[in-house]
C-alpha cells in the first residue's frame, strides 16, 4: 500500500483583541478580503485609541504614516467628490 500524500499547508491566524484586525500567516488582510497594509491600518484604527494591547507591529503610539492612507486623507476625497457634484 502507498502511504497518503500529506500536505504541509497549515493557516496561521492572529487578530487583535481590541480592533479584530486579521493576520493571516503574518500577512495583515482587510475585512474585505484583500491584502491589508500595517502602516494605514495604524493610522485609521490603531492610532485611533493607542491601547498598548495593540498587535499592529507597524503601530508606534503617536507616530503617523504620512504617505499611507488617513481619515483626512479620505475625507478630502468626499469634499471633492461633493464639490464636483454640487457643480454639476
Amino acid at each position: 500500500m502507498n502511504e497518503k500524500e500529506k500536505s504541509d499547508l497549515s493557516l496561521e491566524r492572529v487578530e487583535c483583541s481590541k480592533c479584530g484586525a486579521l493576520w493571516l500567516n503574518g500577512k495583515h488582510m482587510w475585512r474585505t478580503g484583500k491584502v491589508g497594509d500595517e502602516e494605514a491600518l495604524s493610522n485609521l484604527v490603531c492610532g485611533l485609541k493607542n491601547y498598548p494591547e495593540c498587535i499592529n507591529p507597524k503601530h508606534k503610539i503617536g507616530h503617523y504614516y504620512g504617505d499611507k492612507d488617513t481619515w483626512e486623507k479620505r475625507r478630502g476625497v468626499l469634499d471633492k467628490m461633493n464639490k464636483e457634484i454640487k457643480d454639476a
